[in-house]
């Protein structure tokens, strides 16, 4: 195997160690509403619990200085990328626990995968001297529609029997997260242009959208009142689990791949091993009803449409700088 395989598929495996960690927060999300606890604490008590265990491993490093030095550049754009990658991208989420079940979440939420995709017209690349703005991959792009109509067929005996009004509380708005979580994150790259580590940025962007999740509570406490205490242990295993490991991962999995939009993809597209990780919890944990046949065909599919993905993003017709500028 040579270095270039080896360093492509550090990345994926890093991908899909976070979805495994990421497929935690569908679970206990749907439990917790099935608790009787509220979406908002779900979503705002997460990154009030990841500040601690991050600044912590943070300060361990000896990295907290040079963050808080680049958060001073560029304040206003720390505020409104990190509201966009974390704030519309949870709160969303959490929104959704409260009208759709897990799996349907976790199977809607591979959108993502497209969302990604989509948002390369966005940024600029620089290929040696030039710089040029960023393409869709459409044979990734192809890959990932595979990927999607696998995440259909597992779920399309449940959806019809989903009401309307499920449908559009529960999917809507992880229509809106599964394009801001990669907006947000694309561009904390831009603006941290490779000085910054995952932990950093991480720890980074949560400081940096701590103004919405508080303003959050502070609504929460006027609508529904303080937290249970069973609600608050349940957010902060969602915090350590998915909130500080998945996303460490994940950040860590797509610096790797920073620059090259195929590469970019095909890191993303790791995130539909979600479903399966999800569904196995739901079966396990929440006693959800072993999937059909038809449910069984669409992992497999989804499995086959990561694999071939990931072989299509490897085929590199010209090397593409680490640097990425808007």
């Amino acid at each position: 195997m040579t270095n270039w395989e080896v360093s492509f598929l550090r990345p994926i495996f890093l991908g899909i160690l976070a979805a495994l960690f990421f497929a935690v927060t569908f679970v206990v999300n749907r439990a917790m509403d099935l608790a009787g606890g509220s979406w908002i604490w779900s979503a705002s008590l997460r990154y009030i619990f990841m500040v601690p265990f991050l600044i912590i491993i943070v300060l361990a490093r000896k990295n907290l200085s040079p963050l808080l030095l680049v958060m001073k550049e560029k304040p206003k754009e720390w505020l409104l990328w990190s509201f966009v990658g974390f704030g519309l991208f949870y709160a969303p989420l959490c929104f959704a626990a409260a009208y759709s079940p897990g799996w349907l979440i976790a199977g809607t939420w591979q959108i993502t995968i497209i969302s990604g995709s989509l948002l390369a017209p966005l940024f600029w690349v620089t290929t040696g001297s030039k710089r040029v703005r960023g393409k869709i991959p459409l044979k990734g792009l192809l890959m990932s529609f595979i990927i999607l109509l696998g995440i259909i067929l597992m779920q399309i005996e449940h959806a019809q029997s989903i009401p309307a009004s499920t449908v559009l509380l529960g999917i809507l708005p992880v229509l809106i997260a599964s394009f801001a979580y990669p907006l947000g994150n694309r561009k904390m790259m831009e603006i941290c242009n490779g000085r910054l580590d995952a932990y950093q940025r991480v720890l980074g962007m949560t400081l940096a959208s701590l103004p919405f999740w508080l303003l959050l509570s502070v609504y929460g406490l006027v609508t529904v009142g303080v937290p249970s205490i069973h609600q608050s242990v349940q957010s902060l295993i969602v915090a350590i689990s998915s909130g500080v490991i998945a996303t460490i991962l994940f950040f860590m999995a797509t610096d790797l791949v920073r620059g090259n939009m195929q590469k970019l993809a095909a890191v993303e597209a790791t995130q539909s091993i979600e479903v399966l990780f999800a569904l196995a919890g739901e079966i396990i944990i929440l006693s959800l009803p072993i999937p059909t046949p038809l449910s069984w065909i669409g992992m497999v599919i989804v499995i086959i449409g990561m694999i071939v993905h990931s072989y299509v993003s490897r085929i590199k017709k010209e090397p593409v700088s680490n640097t990425v500028n808007a």
